[in-house]
């Protein structure tokens, strides 16, 4: 039988003084910093909100990480504590222990309030508490510099959001004093006028993680590269089901070349994920060659690539270090892989993902890449399901990897031999062949997680994932 532990003299202590707010308010300025944690979260809890809105005026820590405390935004309480905090920022003279400089709305630092009060004497030190920001979201300021509200943001919900609307124009109406701060940024099936709105008022240099859905490349281009052009320190940029209803060819150029200028900005971009990429077909270098600093991970899917968009591939400096690249179900099977194979060859040093699932590729073309795919050394996942190889296709490509050391998840198609006249596995001859692809695997390495075999299998409908075990079970 367990014994429930005795409250804490902090707990009885916080608790008591709660129960008188009257109390409870006048004695914020000169309560313990101790108490403060404790006493904050027993308001928040029980919804005082008389306390909370006097609380936040004396919050004497750098950083108020509410977003952790408050998985979601609760209304009533984000007016207590923006209530709170425009008396403050508006008052000349601030209250002396006022130290907020970074209210953070979004779902991080559960450490600021797991650490219960007893070692509070300890860690709420300047020192301490100091230690607990990172340099990136919550500079040093000095007295009356703007306070800082950080916020991940899925414009979807902002017609609907009752505490985001809010938000937007407390924010908004208080333009000097606060700077609205979003590292990462989804627009997902919302008029482009909602997305413009949100970012006349974020600050755009703050922006981490752009992800913008269903929406005109031309629209998206027109209206949204001014302010692209500001997010300098954009590290992820992705563009998922982005059409486009012109047949322009001139058009399209001069749109991608106006996108391309938007990448001459970008110092920090790393990632660039671009899903349905039909738009740029034919102009993808015009793109590749803006990027500024090199990319870590590019992904190219769903769409269609001519031939001079893969031979720009190895071109550039800027894709000489790709630690990720996808370019699943964009159709291969007409094209020359020789590029993409000195592309391989290029990251062999740092390519970890390769994502060739889809692509149509035969394997008459194979030869082309597999140079390059045996010197990947550091690469772990390996997707190439779904492409027109024969048994000794695949035969020669498992043998190339038999320097893979470090491949831990890998795929492949059933060998052509194996389908029927529906393009479908026949398993009676698919059985054995591929029981001898596996023994050609072994003789070189000992896989770890494969999958060999139409996807999702038919027997157990499982899909590869990092989870998935030796998959042998057709």
């Amino acid at each position: 039988m367990s014994i429930r532990a005795p409250p804490r003299l902090l707990e009885l202590a916080g608790q008591s003084l709660l129960r008188d707010q009257a109390l409870a308010v006048s004695a914020m300025e000169e309560l313990p910093r101790v108490l403060y944690l404790p006493l904050f979260m027993e308001a928040f809890s029980r919804r005082h909100f008389e306390a909370l809105t006097v609380m936040v005026q004396a919050w004497p820590f750098t950083r108020l990480p509410l977003g952790s405390l408050m998985k979601t935004l609760h209304l009533e309480t984000l007016k207590a504590l923006l209530e709170g905090l425009h008396m403050v920022l508006t008052q000349k003279d601030r209250p002396r222990r006022w130290k907020l400089q970074v209210l953070d709305l979004r779902d991080v630092d559960e450490n600021f309030w797991a650490v219960w009060p007893g070692a509070w004497a300890l860690s709420c030190s300047p020192e301490a508490t100091s230690m607990r920001q990172t340099a990136e979201d919550c500079p040093r300021m000095g007295e009356h510099q703007p306070l800082k509200v950080f916020i991940d943001i899925c414009v979807k919900e902002i017609p609907q959001d009752e505490c985001l609307r809010y938000l937007f124009r407390w924010v908004y109406q208080r333009r000097g004093l606060v700077h609205l701060c979003c590292s990462k940024l989804v627009n997902y099936l919302t008029p482009i006028k909602y997305l413009r709105k949100s970012l006349k008022i974020i600050h755009l240099d703050s922006i981490q993680e752009l992800e913008i859905r269903n929406m005109s490349w031309p629209r998206l281009i027109r209206k949204l590269r001014c302010y692209l052009k500001e997010m300098k320190n954009l590290r992820k940029l992705i563009f998922s089901r982005c059409h486009h209803y012109t047949s322009d060819n001139d058009l399209e150029g001069r749109l991608v070349a106006k996108f391309g200028s938007v990448f001459l900005r970008l110092e920090h971009l790393q990632s660039l994920k671009i899903k349905l990429v039909t738009f740029f077909s034919g102009h993808l270098e015009q793109l590749i060659r803006c990027l500024q600093n090199p990319l870590e991970n590019l992904e190219l899917t769903c769409g269609y690539l001519l031939e001079e968009d893969v031979k720009c591939l190895s071109q550039y400096p800027s894709l000489g270090y790709l630690k990720h690249l996808n370019l699943s179900y964009v159709p291969l099977f007409r094209l020359s892989l020789e590029p993409l194979g000195a592309l391989l060859e290029k990251v062999a040093a740092t390519l970890e993902t390769l994502i060739l699932e889809g692509c149509q590729i035969h394997y008459s073309q194979l030869s082309a890449i597999l140079p390059g795919l045996s010197c990947c050394s550091q690469l772990t996942t390996f997707y190439f399901g779904r492409n027109f190889m024969s048994v000794d296709a695949l035969k020669d490509l498992l043998r190339h990897t038999s320097g893979l050391s470090k491949l831990s998840l890998e795929t492949y198609p059933a060998p052509d031999e194996s389908l029927n006249s529906l393009v479908r596995v026949d398993w009676e001859i698919f059985t054995p062949l591929r029981a001898e692809l596996m023994q050609t695997l072994r003789e070189v390495r000992q896989p770890r997680r494969i999958f060999i075999g139409p996807t999702p299998c038919p027997s157990c409908g499982s899909s590869p994932s990092e989870e998935l075990e030796l998959h042998l079970c057709c």
